[in-house]
């Protein structure tokens, strides 16, 4: 597995794909003077070439993740924790990482290149968007549809049968008991919209 961007979050999903027994090649990063991350070689900057193994985008920020994901052509991978349960009616799409201690029930869907973080709990019947990001010891309740590059900051909680749009960010703490728009960022208990940019 390669890995573009060589971060905190990169060392991550590096415990997780040992954890998997899957070797990381190699990590893609802009930055010059970063040449190795945990013991895996950097390999400089991403050029185009052809790549021998799959590749996840190890980027914490969901706007560059999305950004970067829709300009290369390579096959993604996936990481989920061995200590995740994940149940076997659920689906994860390509470039998603689960990490330690995550939950996710029956018959829910996560998109390409979210991330569901350490111990987040996702509930049946979920729709979590592409790029979107459960952050540690969130909680979506069953059928909370949560929109593409939202982030649930840590320890959220989303009630039942939400909806939640995308590009959304739900501060750390927060409960939220009502659907929330596009673009919005609430906080609070409940949670309460702050701000609302139509034009992100």
């Amino acid at each position: 597995m390669y890995l573009f961007g060589a971060s905190g979050h990169a060392k991550v999903i590096m415990d997780i794909l040992q954890s998997m027994a899957m070797p990381v090649t190699g990590l893609f990063d802009d930055n010059p003077a970063i040449k190795e991350l945990n013991g895996a070689s950097v390999l400089g900057k991403y050029m185009g070439q052809e790549l021998d193994a799959e590749l996840i985008i190890s980027i914490g920020d969901n706007g560059i993740r999305a950004r970067v994901a829709n300009k290369l052509q390579v096959q993604f991978g996936r990481a989920i924790a061995k200590s995740a349960t994940v149940s076997n009616t659920s689906e994860i799409e390509e470039g998603t990482v689960v990490m330690q201690g995550a939950i996710i029930q029956a018959s829910t869907l996560v998109g390409k290149h979210a991330i569901i973080n350490t111990r987040a709990s996702v509930d049946h019947d979920c729709r979590v968007g592409d790029f979107a990001h459960i952050s540690p010891g969130a909680v979506l309740c069953g059928n909370v549809q949560v929109g593409e590059g939202t982030h649930i900051g840590a320890g959220a909680i989303v009630i039942p049968n939400l909806t939640i749009g995308k590009w959304c960010k739900i501060g750390a703490g927060s409960v939220v008991t009502k659907d929330i728009p596009d673009f919005s960022t609430a906080v609070g208990n409940p949670a309460r919209i702050i701000k609302c940019n139509q034009n992100e």
